[in-house]
């Protein structure tokens, strides 16, 4: 029936010229009867609306990662100017996480039951202007303690902010897309996370090093307001203009921005499902490497090579990020072309992520090189690129009809992996001081990850 539809192909569009075709990827999840059906009624996005708001969520996380990984970036600087402790360092960058954490699963309800859009742009003004504040709010008080604890509350409402959008996007993917679209578009508008953490890499480091650290705040927290004028000024004024052609009012919602009322999610199908929690542990583990790698990658090289550029250290690694989710996306219609199910094709896609990572965490930490030090890293981070078309996906492969609300409970373990992670690599170099502890325990968490996707990890959709 799909391939009868007399629709634009997103993913055919941006991936064609590679010689592989996504949509036979996506055929072979579903064939719901009812993409037909909204196609045709309006209650998908047009091929103009795929593109304005594939660019238009693409700078959302772009600015998302951006904020995120400023105080990455400053915090060698911000904690010499703010005496602050290893294990204190650690609690400041941790700490988003704690607020990251809380809002996974209620971002993907609610992106569900009343539009992501709308929460997109809610939760935009908030991390959008913490951000942009964030060196006011560092010296609001003189007292070192009450300042750290003010400091930690801002982070925690910062991550708590930006925790509903990845549900976000994965619920406006599901619902305003045909089901060959979906998991190319949510994929591939995570590919932010790189440019927003090159944006950071190249214009923190150049603000940092030049006029100090709050201006990196500045200049980030600015460009995370545009963002967020784009998304209510122009692509939201899409969906409006929709509204109004369709004879919608303006307040009402359209069919694909919202589940219906009576369609509740059935959780408990869903957490007695190996391949949920295949995907749960599989996130959390990648995600505890991820994170450490953006969370303390500046202090790394600032700690063992006090001599290197910060310009260097902080861009180079993530050049290499978004060839990666080019090569991971090939590698992925390869494998399906080949006779690979989805579920095959993501464990395999998985398996270059964690285990290249693993290889590179292990070689690091006894290696005293900083060009090969920098190369390794550089290859750990094109590899974690993989994972954005192994297990990220894998939650609307499993559960393409509550894919915000179910997205939204994997997230929540992956962030989970950020707070804790991030804090006890802290804790250990206080008390130890050595990085091979932290790299070669974050190596084995891998193995861990990949063995449990492998053995129970599944492609098909639970419902």
């Amino acid at each position: 029936m799909i391939k009868n539809m007399k629709t634009t192909d997103f993913s055919d569009n941006l991936l064609d010229a590679h010689g592989g075709s996504p949509a036979q990827i996506y055929l072979k999840i579903s064939s719901d009867p009812m993409d037909a059906q909204n196609e045709a009624s309006g209650h998908h996005w047009t091929r103009r609306e795929k593109y304005a708001w594939f660019f238009t969520l693409l700078f959302g996380t772009t600015a998302v990662y951006a904020s995120r990984t400023t105080m990455p970036l400053v915090a060698p600087a911000a904690a010499k100017d703010l005496a602050w402790t290893k294990t204190e360092v650690g609690t400041v960058l941790s700490c988003f996480f704690w607020g990251y954490t809380l809002t996974q699963i209620l971002g993907g309800y609610l992106s569900d039951r009343f539009g992501a859009e709308r929460v997109l742009l809610a939760s935009g003004i908030v991390w959008g202007f913490i951000t942009f504040w964030f060196h006011q709010i560092v010296y609001l008080v003189s007292d070192h303690e009450m300042a750290l604890n003010l400091i930690v509350l801002s982070r925690v409402v910062l991550g708590a902010a930006q925790g509903v959008h990845f549900p976000a996007l994965a619920s406006i993917s599901s619902t305003n897309l045909n089901v060959r679209d979906r998991s190319f578009f949510f994929s591939a508008t995570t590919a932010g996370s790189a440019f927003g953490t090159l944006l950071t890499g190249t214009l923190g480091s150049y603000l940092n090093e030049s006029f100090g650290w709050p201006h990196v705040f500045y200049a980030i927290g600015l460009i995370s307001l545009v963002w967020v004028s784009v998304l209510k000024y122009y692509a939201m004024e899409l969906n409006r203009n929709r509204k109004q052609i369709l004879g919608l009012s303006a307040t009402s919602a359209l069919l694909g921005n919202r589940v219906p009322s009576k369609s509740n999610v059935p959780w408990l199908k869903y957490l007695r499902h190996p391949s949920l929690w295949a995907c749960i542990v599989c996130h959390f583990c990648q995600n505890n490497c991820f994170f450490i790698l953006l969370s303390w990658l500046p202090t790394y090289f600032h700690d063992n090579f006090p001599e290197a550029k910060s310009s260097i250290f902080n861009v180079v690694p993530w050049l290499l990020m978004v060839p990666g989710i080019v090569c991971s996306s090939l590698l992925s219609n390869r494998l399906i072309h080949s006779g690979y199910s989805v579920g095959q094709t993501r464990k395999i896609v998985e398996a270059v992520a964690l285990l290249t990572e693993a290889v590179c965490l292990v070689l690091i930490g006894w290696i005293r090189v900083f060009k090969v030090c920098l190369g390794l890293t550089t290859l750990a981070i094109f590899a974690s690129a993989f994972h954005k078309f192994g297990t990220v996906p894998n939650a609307v492969d499993i559960a393409p009809k509550h894919s915000g609300s179910v997205f939204g409970i994997v997230n929540t373990a992956g962030s989970f992996a950020g707070f804790v992670g991030v804090y006890i690599a802290g804790y250990i170099l206080e008390l130890s001081g050595s990085w091979s502890a932290v790299f070669n325990l974050t190596a084995v968490i891998n193995c861990v990850g990949l063995f449990t996707f492998v053995m129970a990890g599944s492609g098909q959709p639970i419902l």
